[in-house]
């Protein structure tokens, strides 16, 4: 197993009152091991902060990941969680607020594989007024067995008033023999909110994005690829790591010249 700090950022910025600390934060994960861990992240008044968990593990990896933020008086948090080895992966990232005024993002995205189980749960806590949260989530499948399970619960609490949260899934299956399992949770204690919100969707290729590229006398292959490629990049921006964006978009190539160009549906 190797745990390596692929990046780490440090600016700093004065505000009108304080100093507030923008730092980012890369960890990846590879070779193979059985391996628990829990991971506490503090973001302190008016700090911002990025923290980038990527998965890249062999196939006989077993990985649990707990990963619980809090979040302070006008604070910013963006984790991101990305996963693409190990034979059962499974990743719980929670948040709650130290004040009010924090925004909390959750990013995330993975490529499950022939056999494997890639599970990722979510728990954002509104428990101050005015703060703010986004979740939004993409899988792919591809392989025999290949299972992702996402969960995703929000809580806005009877104190959270003027919250705005919204969290979305969206999986997109490549192959017969895959199972995709997205359950979005919001329970509202309070009807004084801005805007609540969420989403999910589980669809195979798009026929109508697949016919205007072939169409075009893309074949058929590179049209599967540049559709899978489209669905992950908007993702892949968001994350807002540059040195990180083309490990990316390479991972997601490996991942598709598995299978992706011998796609066929029963």
């Amino acid at each position: 197993m190797s745990v390596h700090l692929l990046f780490l950022i440090v600016g700093l910025g004065l505000g009108s009152l304080y100093a507030s600390l923008a730092l980012g934060l890369v960890v990846v994960f590879k070779g193979t091991a059985t391996l628990a861990e829990n991971v506490e992240i503090v973001v302190g008044d008016g700090a911002e902060l990025t923290v980038v968990s990527l998965q890249d593990w062999d196939d006989a990896a077993v990985h649990h990941s707990t990963q619980h933020a809090s979040v302070g008086r006008d604070a910013t948090l963006r984790h991101v969680a990305v996963s693409f080895g190990g034979d059962v992966v499974r990743h719980d990232a929670t948040a709650e607020y130290a004040g009010p005024g924090g925004s909390v993002e959750m990013l995330g995205m993975y490529f499950a594989d022939e056999g494997q189980h890639i599970e990722h749960r979510l728990f954002v806590d509104h428990n101050q007024p005015h703060t703010r949260s986004n979740v939004n989530y993409k899988g792919a499948l591809q392989g025999q067995g290949a299972h992702a399970v996402w969960i995703g619960n929000v809580l806005i609490r009877k104190a959270a008033e003027g919250i705005e949260t919204y969290e979305e899934n969206r999986n997109l299956v490549l192959t017969d023999g895959c199972q995709a399992d997205s359950v979005p949770n919001l329970e509202i204690e309070t009807g004084e909110i801005e805007g609540a919100g969420h989403a999910s969707a589980t669809g195979r290729f798009d026929d109508n994005q697949l016919f205007y590229l072939r169409s075009r006398g893309i074949e058929e292959a590179e049209a599967r690829r540049l559709v899978v490629h489209g669905f992950f990049n908007d993702l892949i921006r968001k994350i807002g790591v540059p040195e990180l964006e083309e490990q990316l978009v390479l991972t997601v190539e490996a991942e598709l010249e598995k299978n992706v160009s011998k796609v066929q549906f029963g």
